[in-house]
């Protein structure tokens, strides 16, 4: 299925731009609409705190301060938006039908991030998410997970830095797990453009399940014909021994499933999606 429409949840600008960079590099490539969604924070929800014991004045302060905040910081990511859309000259207009160019639009709501970008998703074909600060831990990311767990589809994470292509040279990452089948689904339209297709597997990151020479069988019957890469844990990561594969293809998008073991697991002991989320430099697509 085509790529129609791109999701691009905006909470700030300091990522922003490169996010909004690598949507747009996407929504080119594929003739797409490109939703840029700004979620403001709800002051009301400073209320609760009454009862931690703050005074109506303090909670009433709270609040004024948290509005205050909330504004600032949405002119500032609308701003940022209708400044890149004008320097990049994309056409900005509401998604109502097929186009041979792509367009973009901006929407503010206010509510709860996880929720309003999940129930979004849902009707998106592709929802980036912008790369969090060094400071932020991006495995941590409401918005990433909101997609991931509660909206049945794909998101991509965008790169700190904007790459040259995206789509050219596609690597799967494979471990005949349900999650990774579901990010074959979704690399599917991107494989069948590809200069190249690569399927990445690795002893000790396969599970029960489907091995790469069957994934590879089934993508003949689409068309791909992928190359086949094992890959070794570099220092006994196997997160970090993939994401080198991938750098060795020369992978400008990678597809993955994600949390096969459960996140808690991950957060703790770590993991191959936990490692990829922290280390990656190039644009990652994952499923669930």
């Amino acid at each position: 299925m085509a790529i129609r429409k791109i999701l691009l949840p905006l909470t700030g600008t300091a990522a922003g731009e490169a996010a909004l960079a690598t949507a747009l590099m996407i929504a080119r490539r594929w003739n797409a609409h490109m939703l840029a969604l700004h979620v403001r924070v709800d002051s009301r929800d400073v209320a609760p705190l009454a009862g931690e014991g703050l005074s109506g004045a303090m909670i009433e302060e709270m609040m004024s301060a948290t509005e205050k905040e909330s504004s600032e910081r949405a002119h500032a990511v609308r701003t940022m938006f209708e400044h890149f859309v004008a320097r990049h000259n994309v056409a900005v207009q509401e998604a109502h039908s097929l186009l041979d160019h792509p367009t973009a639009s901006f929407a503010a709501v206010m509510g709860r991030e996880e929720d309003i970008v999940a129930q979004q998703a849902r009707l998106a074909d592709l929802t980036v998410v912008p790369h969090p600060e060094s400071d932020d831990d991006v495995s941590s990311s409401d918005a990433l997970h909101a997609v991931l767990f509660d909206s049945g589809r794909p998101v991509l994470i965008s790169p700190h830095a904007v790459q040259t292509s995206i789509g050219s040279r596609v690597c799967v990452a494979w471990n005949g797990t349900a999650e990774s089948a579901s990010s074959v689904t979704a690399a599917m339209p991107w494989m069948q453009r590809a200069e190249a297709v690569a399927i990445l597997t690795a002893e000790g990151y396969q599970r029960r399940g489907p091995g790469a020479p069957d994934l590879a069988a089934y993508l003949a019957l689409h068309g791909v014909m992928p190359e086949i890469i094992t890959f070794r844990a570099v220092g006994g990561s196997v997160g970090a021994g993939l994401l080198e594969a991938a750098r060795n293809f020369g992978c400008d998008l990678l597809s993955m499933g994600a949390y096969s073991h459960s996140r808690l697991r991950q957060l703790i002991l770590g993991g191959v999606t936990r490692h990829v989320l922290e280390n990656a430099s190039l644009a990652v697509m994952m499923n669930r």
